[in-house]
């Protein structure tokens, strides 16, 4: 038998670049009026009722769509409630409440227009009152009222509407009681401080703090959901929506939550008076929570539910020629998260002290720049992707099909042209240069042992010591990462966490380094880049998980590493300030970037493109590279029997 086709490969990597090509060119009036998305066709054999598994430990937090920022969360209540917009699998955007959407401004001021017949409904989908434009304005007071939201989900909004940063700095001046007390209505302080109008009760207006056209695609995105000052008052007030639930909460999207036994089972039935008449919806779907890649397996082999990705040791068995499912392996559905290699510049031991020996080497940049050349990660993929393991090479901090230029060009693209990388071959990882490797290595090892770094340097890395999945994953990595760099640079220490990463690990400050994919909230590389910037209390990693931040006064080791990052935060400051010219202000973000990683602030990873058995069609899934839709299940096409290799991929060769 032959191995993979490397046409087959790049394929995928095509697929992977094309499909979200239209999600950077709808900033217009004329993106806005394109229609719905409209019916889809409906095979007699189509399921009826959708079974499918969950990782128990992607349980919910929260039922408030408004607060969370977590996909744990929005993969539940993007299907239990709706926005302005959403998307097609495409990954262009599509009228949700709002119909149509246009700016006659240049991007300065947005006007969505919304449909009459959105109606709020209680968990058994009976009437409970209008969606009006009212309600975007009851979801954005809560987003920027201090007292009431205390997640990060305000960046945005403080950052792009006027008058929202005021509005909210001024309700933290406020006592508690006198916050939770402030509405949205006409007349409110919030409607004279903060620009967003609604002249009517299906019209919403936002004024922006400068020309933005890609503010549709915040649409999409949590932070300007609707939320019915109805509900709020049923509930008994601000206080209790915060622990509102699947039988308390108002809905106004494709489903209810009819079941929630929490770590077990949810149960979602169809909303009977959702607003899209036209679209196909399950009339209930099932998220089933597993513990294992196993029970998910033992499922599927049951016929219990409708679709089960495919980790390392399943694909190798199910690859085999003999095997019972060999004919039905098909690409698992992408995500829109682009994986990076995060450092912690500011880690400590575990007993509290500061980890000097790993903050003065990680300060050092032939330190970091080795591996960034050096770092053969093939081996890793394969844990994510066992048959192309090539189609998930990584050389960008951003995602590809973010955004594009005015010819159409993918913004990655302008990056590789500044970093002076080939297009990958989808044989060997073009980023490797083993003369660069070599060189950086033998700098960083003569440079650090001149401070005092003793060698190897050691990487703490962080699983949950419950899962016999994330450990065979840390041996690969460990296993990798010596096959990469000998034993006489760095060494792999697998550590364990019991149950919060966050909390008993990250906050700690314990880690050497994590992997973390990022997923755009609105469709602009400051998305992206703006996470990583020196100062800045909305710059996500940097404040959380690098904590550069926190280097205020640098030693004389991490002199260097600051300037760095200051040049960087001041190339990404320039980029975000030009407005008028949507190609110059890509290039401008290009360099940043490019400069980021040349100098291995960060070191990319690898993209989610795995394999699975499925009975449902994935290209018929919502899949934006931005905001939270792609989890809702609508107009999603299936039938009863899986789909075949031949049917999704044509023919193909296996070892």
């Amino acid at each position: 038998m032959k191995n993979i086709s490397r046409a087959l490969a790049l394929a995928m990597v095509a697929a992977l670049t094309l499909t979200g090509c239209g999600g950077g060119n709808n900033n217009g009036s004329e993106g806005g009026n394109n229609g719905g998305s409209g019916s889809a066709d409906v095979k007699t054999d189509a399921i009826k009722d959708l079974v499918i598994t969950k990782a128990a430990a992607r349980e919910l937090e929260t039922f408030n769509i408004l607060y969370s920022q977590r996909e744990e969360d929005t993969e539940n209540l993007t299907n239990l409630v709706d926005g302005l917009l959403e998307s097609n699998p495409a990954g262009e955007l599509v009228p949700c409440i709002a119909k149509t959407w246009d700016s006659e401004d240049g991007g300065e001021t947005w006007t969505f227009n919304l449909r009459d017949n959105v109606k709020w409904v209680d968990v058994n989908g009976n009437e409970k009152a209008a969606t009006t434009a009212q309600d975007f304005a009851t979801g954005l007071e809560w987003v920027l009222n201090f007292y009431k939201n205390d997640s990060s989900n305000t960046a945005m909004p403080l950052e792009m509407i006027v008058g929202a940063n005021e509005y909210y700095e001024w309700t933290k001046t406020l006592s508690e009681e006198e916050a939770l007390a402030l509405t949205a209505e006409d007349g409110s302080k919030f409607r004279e401080m903060v620009k967003m109008e609604t002249p009517d009760d299906y019209t919403v207006v936002y004024h922006c703090t400068t020309k933005m056209p890609y503010f549709p695609s915040v649409a999409t995105y949590g932070c300007l959901y609707p939320m019915s000052q109805g509900m709020v008052d049923e509930l008994g007030g601000p206080k209790n929506v915060k622990s509102m639930n699947n039988e308390n909460m108002w809905y106004n999207g494709c489903y209810t939550m009819t079941t929630y036994t929490q770590g077990n089972e949810k149960i979602f039935t169809r909303n009977p008076l959702y607003w899209d008449e036209d679209c196909t919806l399950f009339d209930t779907v099932t998220f089933k929570m597993v513990e294992s890649g196993d029970l998910t397996w033992q499922y599927w082999e049951n016929e219990e539910i409708d679709y089960a990705p495919l980790g390392e040791a399943r694909l190798n068995e199910i690859k085999k020629e003999d095997n019972k499912w060999h004919d039905y392996l098909v690409p698992d559905v992408q995500s829109k998260y682009s994986y990076v290699w995060h450092w912690n510049f500011n880690k400590n031991k575990e007993d509290g002290t500061p980890d000097e020996n790993w903050n003065k080497a990680v300060a050092n940049s032939a330190f970091r720049k080795a591996f960034y050349y050096g770092f053969d990660m093939v081996d890793y993929w394969k844990r994510t992707n066992a048959l192309t393991p090539m189609v998930i090479e990584n050389n960008f901090y951003t995602m590809k099909g973010l955004c594009f230029t005015s010819d159409g060009t993918d913004y990655v693209e302008l990056v590789r042209k500044e970093l002076g990388l080939p297009e990958e071959n989808g044989e060997t990882p073009v980023r490797l240069d083993k003369d660069k490797y070599e060189q950086y290595k033998k700098q960083a090892m003569e440079e650090l042992s001149a401070i005092g770094v003793t060698f190897p340097v050691q990487i703490d890395h962080y699983i949950p010591g419950s899962s016999q999945t994330a450990l065979d994953s840390a041996n690969v990595l460990k296993q990798t990462i010596a096959n990469s760099f000998g034993d006489d640079f760095v060494e792999l220490n697998i550590k364990t966490y019991v149950q919060s990463v966050r909390k008993e690990v990250v906050v700690p400050h314990l880690h050497s380094w994590v992997n973390n994919g990022w997923g755009a909230d609105y469709a602009d590389p400051q998305n992206y880049l703006g996470q990583e910037t020196y100062g800045g209390d909305n710059a996500y990693y940097s404040a959380n998980y690098s904590y550069v931040n926190e280097i205020t006064e640098p030693a004389d080791y991490q002199t260097e590493l600051v300037d760095i990052y200051k040049e960087y935060t001041k190339m990404v400051e320039e980029a975000n300030a030009i407005t008028d010219d949507m190609d110059a202000r890509y290039a401008a973000y290009a360099k940043a970037e490019a400069y980021m990683l040349e100098n291995a602030l960060v070191v990319p990873s690898n993209y989610s493109i795995g394999w699975c058995v499925s009975k449902i069609d994935n290209d018929s899934r919502m899949f934006a590279k931005f905001g939270g839709v792609n989890n809702k299940v609508k107009n999603w096409v299936t039938k009863t029997t899986p789909y075949t290799t031949e049917e999704k991929v044509g023919t193909i060769n296996f070892d």
